[in-house]
């Protein structure tokens, strides 16, 4: 499942792509597959053993260890809402960012994030967990005060925000309840299989209740 529009990005064949934060390298793999050169950041070594396709190295995205416009393009999603001196990583990325070079933000998006931690305070105060709730003015805010120029964005995976509300009425542990894991089971089909009809309802409703907010940022 990915957040990020690479046609959006403008990735091309032969870029040099950084992507922060790539947990088990959804988007590092899939940028690698269009024959960009990838390496995938993260904090947990074990979770990058799934990037196929990238250079895995383990860093924090406070500290990259790269050097001045590195990188032709910078994936970062779901990353920023973990980090308590998100400006601090917000300057990080765009130091490392090739002048003219693109920077892709998602974050989960102010409403759908808010109902899960109004319904469960396990959700978000877990070691590691979502220490903010951005404002899309927000987080447009926090890239142009870094010295990105704000593109555009986007809504996304508006079928997601159901199953974590399900998930956090029930308790974000209880895997054992009938309901969210039902849910969990058409998501996992609709990701695989593609309907057109679903298709349809989720770009209809992600305006409304798309789980991710991403924004395009160039330097």
């Amino acid at each position: 499942m990915l957040t990020i529009d690479y046609d959006r990005l403008g990735l091309d064949a032969g870029d040099r792509v950084l992507d922060v934060g790539a947990g088990t390298g959804r988007h590092a793999r899939e940028a690698a597959r269009r024959g960009a050169r990838v390496i995938a950041v993260d904090l947990r070594a074990t979770d990058l053993r799934s990037a196929e396709g990238a250079h895995l190295v383990q860093g924090d995205a406070l500290a990259l260890p790269f050097a001045n416009a590195t990188f032709d393009r910078i994936i970062a999603s779901e990353v920023l809402e973990h980090i308590p001196e998100d400006g601090a990583a917000v300057a990080e990325l765009r130091r490392v960012l090739k002048p003219n070079g693109r920077l892709a933000v998602s974050v989960p998006r102010w409403f759908p994030e808010r109902v899960c931690w109004a319904l469960s305070d396990e959700y978000h105060s877990n070691p590691g967990g979502h220490v903010r709730i951005y404002k899309t003015s927000e987080l447009r805010g926090k890239l142009e005060t870094g010295g990105l120029r704000v593109l555009g964005g986007h809504h996304t995976h508006a079928l997601h925000s159901p199953y974590w509300w399900m998930k956090c009425a029930v308790g974000p542990a209880n895997d054992r309840h009938p309901l969210p894991r039902l849910y969990h089971r058409f998501l996992v089909w609709e990701l695989m299989r593609k309907p057109r009809l679903t298709r349809l309802v989720e770009r209809a409703l992600n305006p409304l209740l798309g789980k991710s907010v991403v924004i395009y940022a160039s330097a």
